[in-house]
């Protein structure tokens, strides 16, 4: 995740423009600051919860194993969200290092790639459950679900080596030393030449951002539940409308949580310093905090109405939300599974 100093600045901005950066700036740094250190220990201790109830308190199944990676990755995100709010409060210096600077947005890019790319997977997942119940009956086993999980963290962590190679401290020679991407890995930052190499370099890797880490999941993901609920609708094995509330909470929580975070970095592309990349930035850290702590709350609540949630334990809540596959296997023969 890109979003601690990750540009350079934009010349010739209108006066006017300027003021209203330097006037929003300070209360921005607040606003996303606090944000931070919030998600940070709300989901420590949510994510946390959920982990330790699907690792040690449900059985092993394909949804419990896939959940439990997709929550993995939220947690992980989590942890290392206190560096960012102290680099906004100290204007964006880094104070952590070269290497720290390399790993951090290495290990939160492979985050970021590793839950989209889980979301995918439990959609898949309920498409070969739902439309193919024989195959899914055959091969659809939990040592199956950790080869899935597997390969998802080493494409994740694959597609996040350009942080490793690009991502470096710089010197502004006036007290502040930032953690950005230097994309033509040159130490002579000024060039034209390497300017332009840079350009092309940050245009391919935001193209291979957005493709592969929104675009491509979301259309799978609005694929597979859109199939899914049209054939559980056609055969009557719907009971309630709590798999539809599940299904489209799904599509529109990606949608709405990783939107923001893409327009972000598509301003930093053409260097647009307006007040809009200020808002945007807020808006950015808004959805992505809430998406990697409140999703999993989110869906609890859709798949239950409020007065259940509230009546029943912590505990039978997370199973409920969790323990799906269990409902599945026994119905497979009807070639269905009532929920996501």
């Amino acid at each position: 995740m890109d979003m601690i100093n990750s540009t350079d600045d934009l010349l010739n901005v209108s006066t006017l423009t300027r003021n209203r950066i330097q006037f929003l700036t300070p209360a921005s740094k607040v606003i996303v600051a606090l944000l931070l250190f919030t998600s940070f220990i709300i989901g420590t201790i949510t994510n946390g919860l959920y982990l330790w109830v699907l690792k040690l308190k449900m059985k092993k199944t394909v949804n419990t194993l896939l959940y439990f990676h997709l929550i993995l990755s939220y947690f992980i995100s989590t942890l290392f969200l206190p560096f960012l709010a102290i680099s906004y409060l100290q204007d964006s210096h880094w104070s952590f290092g070269m290497a720290t600077c390399k790993i951090f947005n290495s290990i939160l890019s492979a985050g970021m790639f590793a839950s989209v790319f889980f979301l995918s997977a439990i959609s898949v997942d309920r498409y070969l459950l739902t439309l193919h119940p024989v195959w899914s009956q055959r091969h659809r086993t939990p040592r199956w679900a950790s080869g899935i999980a597997l390969g998802v963290w080493i494409f994740a962590t694959a597609l996040s080596m350009p942080y490793v190679v690009f991502r470096e401290t710089h010197d502004d020679r006036k007290g502040t030393v930032t953690c950005q991407n230097n994309y033509a890995v040159s130490t002579n930052w000024e060039s034209k030449k390497v300017q332009t190499l840079k350009k092309w370099i940050h245009v391919a890797c935001f193209s291979s951002r957005f493709l592969l880490g929104f675009l491509l999941p979301f259309l799978i993901i609005t694929f597979c539940y859109e199939r899914v609920a049209k054939t559980m609708k056609e055969r009557g094995l719907f009971k309630s409308n709590k798999p539809f509330r599940v299904m489209r909470t799904a599509i529109i929580s990606f949608c709405v949580c990783w939107m923001p975070y893409h327009i972000y970095q598509g301003l930093i592309l053409t260097k647009n310093r307006s007040l809009l990349f200020q808002l945007t930035l807020i808006l950015t850290v808004i959805t992505v905090s809430f998406n990697t702590v409140f999703s999993p709350t989110l869906y609890l609540f859709t798949g239950e109405n409020f007065r259940t949630v509230f009546k029943k334990s912590i505990l039978a809540l997370l199973e409920s939300i969790f323990s799906e596959d269990s409902s599945g296997e026994r119905t497979q023969n009807l070639h269905s599974e009532a929920d996501i």
